[in-house]
């Protein structure tokens, strides 16, 4: 149980801005494996983050006034709090991914841009792009019911920390090796460590799932099935997503950098959103058939 936290809190300090530091920090030391090890603590990580917007969000639709723009307001305020409690890690992988893959086709040119701190045309308009459609999408959620928005948060930002591992996995690291902070991360990650990233990630649609009765209470024109099919269709919008991610890199870069994760989730985050929202639609137009 020991190790298991200090691999937690590990995660905490690499992949968000909540403070592990002093005494705390030196309980949990570093080194290059136990940073491999912590990887499998990113769907928990999630936990954490999700968590957090989500409660966020929950208090924001409380308090704001009755009013068809409250959960646009509440959507925008929790994507604040996520990138504030993130730092913006994900964010800044996508921008360098768009200004890499999106400015050359030379694989050497591509990683070369992706090194580069400075953001380009495409690395802004992407990330803008990605904000506006979370945006959105957690809006027309929340337009449903404050509480499919809460639920949508917190299994998005676990299920969508997953994918990045099953890429790990699957391609090799093709980045500066000596410069890389990611490195350590993507010394092929162990089927252990995946098994307990799965088991985080099962817990959150786990957790969803045992709540579904007081899901329906809140929400009583939801039909009790509906529910595991709608946090199915989220995962597989995600699982299709990571797809076609994993093919556009072992495609343009025959592997992946720790940027190409950051880009992973931020993806695999709208893709899940998405497909929630598609699946309710759907669940709708059948109702009222």
């Amino acid at each position: 149980m020991s190790q298991f936290l200090r691999h937690y809190l590990l995660s905490l300090q690499f992949f968000t801005r909540i403070p592990v530091t002093g005494r705390l920090a030196d309980w949990v030391g570093f080194s290059p494996a136990m940073l491999r090890a912590s990887a499998a603590h990113l769907p928990g990580v999630g936990w954490l983050v999700g968590g957090a917007v989500a409660l966020a969000t929950w208090l924001l639709l409380a308090l704001l006034p009755a009013s068809p723009f409250a959960p646009l307001v509440a959507a925008v305020l929790g994507t604040v709090l996520s990138v504030l409690m993130t730092g913006a890690f994900h964010e800044d992988g996508l921008a360098d991914v768009a200004d890499g893959l999106g400015g050359t086709l030379s694989r050497e040119r591509a990683l070369e841009i992706m090194k580069d701190s400075r953001v380009g045309a495409f690395g802004a308009i992407a990330v803008v792009l990605a904000l506006l459609a979370k945006v959105s999408l957690l809006a027309l959620l929340g337009s449903v019911h404050g509480a499919v928005l809460c639920v949508a948060l917190f299994a998005g930002h676990v299920v969508s920390r997953f994918w990045p591992l099953l890429t790990i996995r699957l391609l090799p690291h093709v980045g500066d090796v000596a410069g890389s902070k990611s490195k350590p991360l993507a010394d092929q990650i162990s089927l252990a460590s995946l098994w307990v990233a799965g088991l985080w990630s099962f817990g959150a649609l786990a957790l969803v799932m045992i709540a579904q009765a007081a899901m329906v209470l809140i929400v009583p024109s939801l039909p009790a099935p509906a529910l595991a099919l709608w946090l199915a269709a989220g995962v597989l919008g995600s699982g299709l997503a990571w797809l076609g991610m994993l093919r556009w890199f072992a495609r343009r870069l025959q592997g992946f950098t720790g940027d190409c994760l950051g880009a992973t989730q931020q993806v695999c985050e709208l893709a899940f959103y998405f497909g929630l929202s598609l699946a309710w639609g759907a669940v709708s137009r059948g109702r009222l058939a």
